[in-house]
């Protein structure tokens, strides 16, 4: 017996169609009023919150130091695997001093599974050392003193300041750069830009709690070669409606993570099929 078909699209869910999209597309492309733009902003976001009520960082820590190193690992590899060598990686290296004098073999060994382990394992090390020396054995809780730290971009700092030191930051992954290009929210490449660009937009409170619900959106719905727009409960706020499938089952056999069954209700599909593995990192 095959799968069961998913639930009936119900009539009050607004769908955009594809005309629809083209004219806000249009819109977006030729200069969105000040006004329009704040609004379709703040609907998105408030979309969001109901979509990922419990969105988090995902990287397991205990931490700030835990945390930073952590996100260092989690370059070119994904949280769940990480996540799966960091117990142990803690529990031998509790603080800054212990990775500055690590044996550096066997630090390379402990995180070989999270590839480019060499480079990884020189980053953890001079972390451990800048630590120890300039901030007596504590993580700086600041933009500009975790910058300058081995193996620490404006990236990580931001994860770090927002999630171990609750200091607001806007992490630019690709994900979030990826959506908010999408939604037309800038046309911004560079991170930075993007940053100041969405700094701009969404109140300074919101800016860690926002990169987590964009980063599990572009981990869940919006993929970057496929994403799940027949399935996506932000679709008629979006400009890019139709790069991915547009027809409800066949978007929702594309949308991941453990929210499948509640993003599916959102959007008036019943959950028939099992949800695809990983958090699509």
């Amino acid at each position: 017996m095959g799968p069961r078909s998913l639930g009936r699209v119900s009539t009050s869910v607004r769908r955009p169609t594809r005309r629809a999209a083209a004219g806000l597309a249009a819109r977006v492309e030729a200069g969105e009023s000040p006004i329009g733009r704040a609004r379709r902003v703040g609907r998105i976001l408030r979309g969001l919150a109901v979509a990922y009520p419990d969105a988090h960082c995902e990287l397991d820590f205990g931490t700030p130091l835990d945390l930073a190193v952590a996100t260092i690992l989690s370059a070119q590899c994904t949280d769940e695997r990480v996540n799966q060598v960091t117990p142990g990686l803690f529990a031998a290296y509790p603080s800054a001093a212990d990775y500055a004098g690590a044996d550096r073999t066997e630090l390379e060994e402990r995180i070989r599974s999270t590839g480019f382990y060499r480079n990884k394992a020189t980053s953890l090390i001079g972390l451990g050392a800048a630590v120890v020396e300039n901030h007596g054995g504590e993580l700086p809780a600041t933009l500009d003193e975790l910058v300058k730290l081995p193996g620490i971009g404006r990236k990580t700092a931001n994860v770090i300041l927002g999630n171990a030191f609750d200091v607001p930051g806007i992490t630019v992954d690709t994900h979030f750069g990826r959506l908010v290009r999408r939604w037309g929210w800038t046309t911004e490449e560079d991170p930075v830009k993007v940053e100041h660009a969405i700094g701009e937009l969404v109140p300074r409170r919101d800016w860690t709690i926002v990169s987590h619900h964009v980063i599990f959106h572009g981990r869940r719905v919006c993929h970057a070669k496929k994403p799940a727009c027949g399935a996506c409960s932000l679709a008629v706020d979006c400009p890019s409606f139709g790069l991915g499938p547009t027809e409800p089952e066949q978007a929702a056999a594309l949308v991941k993570g453990p929210e499948r069954p509640h993003l599916l209700e959102l959007v008036g599909l019943g959950d028939g099929t099992p949800a695809p593995s990983g958090n699509g990192r």
